[in-house]
């Protein structure tokens, strides 16, 4: 078991609905040991661990984080359905680059314009291949860290949730990530629409809103012939 001395020099607190969301920042942390502290923890666990250039960070999610991830995850896929895309879910997958000591497990990953070059159950990623959308939940725990690993990272799109701002969706341009009115792994969807589906969840069951998502995907496919 690696062991850290190093104090920890920040920890969130979010007491919202009894939930502990608890964010950990460990500095001068070496390549070795982070890669160390990956294996092991082993893939079972919700902790999701990033690391830029010998600052480690360790996020621990709360139930309320969980539940928007897992939502925007499943309109993620009800989108690629309706739209006829493939897609791959990586979920919290490694993805880091040691040239550029960088590295970070989203909250979920997807491959969609690349997915075709993932083959099988248990495909090898190359390290080039960055997910094509990636979902970062905010409650507490601000993700401006992790944002600049997936810049570093190449990472096209991502959909960042906060309690401030709802959904934004941000999209890789001339090497930083910008605000963006439509996705570019969706162009129909706009942010606007999936914050009316997130507010849908407040009075509406998560089946209920993946069935409205997926009635006004097959609109938007209609209308567009």
């Amino acid at each position: 078991m690696v062991m850290i001395s190093t104090q920890i020099s920040e920890l969130d607190l979010d007491h919202l609905e009894g939930q502990l969301t608890q964010l950990v920042v460990l500095p001068n942390i070496s390549w070795q040991t982070y890669r160390a502290m990956l294996v092991d923890m082993g893939d079972h666990r919700s902790t999701r661990i990033s690391y830029n250039q010998g600052t480690l960070t360790l996020k621990m999610p709360s139930k309320l984080h969980e539940i928007i991830n897992r939502l925007l995850a499943r309109i993620v896929t009800t989108l690629t359905e309706e739209l006829g895309l493939d897609v791959v879910n990586v979920g919290s997958t490694t993805l880091e680059r040691e040239d550029l000591e960088k590295g970070a497990e989203p909250d979920t990953g997807f491959y969609i314009q690349n997915a075709a070059e993932l083959e099988g159950l248990d495909p090898d990623i190359p390290a080039d291949l960055p997910p094509d959308l990636v979902i970062e939940v905010d409650i507490t725990s601000p993700s401006t860290r992790r944002l600049e690993i997936y810049k570093a990272l190449g990472i096209a799109e991502v959909w960042r949730y906060t309690k401030r701002n709802g959904l934004v969706i941000y999209q890789l341009k001339n090497g930083n990530h910008v605000e963006s009115d439509n996705s570019f792994a969706f162009p129909l969807v706009s942010a606007t629409r999936l914050n009316e589906f997130l507010t849908q969840r407040q009075s509406q069951s998560e089946n209920q809103v993946i069935r409205a998502v997926r009635l006004w995907a097959q609109t938007m496919v209609q209308d567009s012939v």
